[in-house]
């Protein structure tokens, strides 16, 4: 029996599904996901995709073992993977032209949120937890979700999540519209496809128009880019402190951090 792949990407009756079957983000997963989001992309059949994680989680964001050997190994090439992989992601989700459902089974944190938020319809399950994380390992955010938060909640409640790393629940992320639509654990994927379904059977070229005109009146892609690069940088410059390092290694060891601001 062959390997289960930790991405993959199938497409049936003009629906293209990317599925992540594991919840943190190795540098496999990244290259993985990658491949399967430009497949989706690149489909000239496709009318509408469907994201996916697992019900554990649609996506929890770096896998922090991986990334603490990296951290040992090789500090100045640690947050390389921004660029490399993160940057790559949100545009390939980017340059999907037609509609983006994403079915959030569970935890959906960090970059998973950045991927998630890159969606244009979003299914919760009750049970899904969503939160940045980032601050709470001595780093900004990447894969765009500090402009997708701004873009989605205003400033002030992007503030609260970013600085104070506030985990809200299923019903409170549909309240402040960071999901679409919440449902009961057990029926999370179901309608997930559902709606994706229904999306690939519509007017597909009125859809493509629909998101070209909120993209356009809601964004500056030329600002997204720059933020891309941006956060890259930012990324790299503080993955060699002190406070990076720390809560690495308290977060895999299940011990507090320790700031010292270094």
């Amino acid at each position: 029996m062959s390997e289960q792949r930790a991405a993959e990407f199938v497409e049936a009756d003009g629906l293209a599904t990317v599925r992540l079957n594991r919840p943190a983000l190795t540098r496999e997963v990244k290259e993985e996901l990658l491949v399967a989001l430009r497949g989706a992309a690149d489909s000239t059949t496709a009318r509408a995709v469907l994201l996916l994680g697992s019900a554990k989680a649609f996506c929890v964001g770096q896998d922090l073992a991986e990334h603490a050997r990296i951290l040992k190994e090789e500090p100045g090439q640690a947050l390389d993977t921004v660029r490399k992989h993160y940057n790559p992601i949100v545009r390939a989700l980017e340059s999907i032209q037609v509609p983006v459902v994403v079915g959030i089974g569970g935890a959906c944190v960090g970059a998973g949120l950045g991927f998630a938020l890159a969606g244009d319809v979003r299914v919760a399950a009750r049970r899904a937890k969503f939160g940045t994380a980032f601050t709470g390992i001595g780093l900004a955010s990447d894969s765009g979700l500090a402009f997708r938060l701004v873009k989605s909640l205003g400033r002030s409640r992007a503030m609260e999540l970013m600085l104070l790393g506030t985990v809200v629940g299923a019903d409170r992320a549909l309240e402040l519209g960071l999901v679409t639509e919440v449902v009961e654990d057990d029926a999370w994927e179901e309608r997930a496809r559902e709606v994706a379904t229904l999306l690939a059977s519509g007017p597909t070229a009125a859809f493509v128009a629909a998101k070209r005109e909120v993209r356009a009146a809601a964004d500056s892609q030329e600002d997204f880019e720059g933020l891309l690069e941006e956060e890259a940088d930012l990324q790299n410059q503080l993955g060699t402190t002190a406070d990076h390092v720390g809560a690495v290694d308290a977060f895999l060891n299940k011990r507090p951090p320790t700031f010292t601001g270094g």
